[in-house]
């Protein structure tokens, strides 16, 4: 298994990393993809995909934190970009729900990481909140070596522009949640052949383990959800989900 979007760079796992990842040894998982949201965790990312056996990581700005956006921002991601261990561009996107930011500074932001993924050969990592309507054009105009709607909670005919561009959608705890049936039903739908799973740790904890610390490890209950919501053993969702990962984020780089 391998969980293609965890926060580790996180505060939350500041005491506890050797054990978060011995933890998802043990419960299978052979990746995990350590997300950037700032240039601080994007360095950070790199770091512990460094230190840790089948970890790997992105750098990016997350539409929260763009206000940073700038040509130094730029700079740094293109140096961060070089390690041989990242392996895309994100999170980046658009996020209409909370608007902690001007939606102008988020679509230039999100733009210029789509163009700069583009520019290094690599996927980028999207995030969305509100906001697929206006993703999809910036993506269209400009996106490169395909990518990741990132924990996608759309309609699966939402999920169809997306996936007609090359690009993969991901399912995070969300999907084993009693009031997300829309969820569930566009993981049955989507192509297996595009299908990741996520933990989006520390946050969005599966059923049963709401309430607590979101890790690697927890993938496994998502894994087994979308088997269940497919009608397939949970042996063919780690292959299909695992060899997925590897073709979106290994082509070109390590393998997880």
């Amino acid at each position: 298994m391998i969980d293609t979007h965890a926060h580790l760079a996180d505060d939350a796992f500041a005491d506890d990393l050797d054990a978060v990842h011995a933890r998802a040894v043990a419960a299978g998982v052979t990746g995990a993809i350590v997300i950037g949201t700032t240039l601080a965790t994007s360095q950070r990312a790199v770091e512990l995909a460094e230190r840790y056996a089948g970890w790997q990581a992105t750098v990016g700005v997350h539409p929260h934190e763009c206000a940073a956006y700038d040509a130094a921002a730029v700079a740094a991601l293109r140096r961060l970009a070089a390690h041989p261990k990242v392996v895309a561009i994100g999170e980046t996107g658009l996020d209409f729900h909370y608007a902690q930011q001007p939606r102008a500074a988020q679509e230039r932001a999100f733009a210029g990481q789509v163009e700069l993924a583009a520019e290094l050969g690599l996927p980028v990592v999207v995030h969305s909140r509100d906001s697929l309507a206006a993703i999809q054009p910036l993506l269209h105009k400009r996106l490169g070596s395909g990518g990741v709607m990132h924990s996608f909670t759309g309609a699966a005919e939402e999920a169809r522009p997306f996936l007609e561009l090359g690009m993969y959608v991901s399912f995070s705890g969300i999907l084993t949640f009693k009031n997300a049936p829309q969820v569930r039903t566009t993981a049955t739908a989507a192509p297996v052949d595009r299908i990741l799973v996520e933990t989006d740790a520390p946050y969005l904890s599966p059923v049963p383990l709401r309430g607590h610390r979101n890790e690697p490890a927890h993938v496994t209950y998502i894994v087994a959800t979308l088997a269940t919501c497919r009608g397939i053993p949970v042996s063919s969702v780690i292959a299909v989900t695992s060899a997925n990962a590897q073709a979106c984020f290994g082509a070109n780089r390590r393998p997880c």
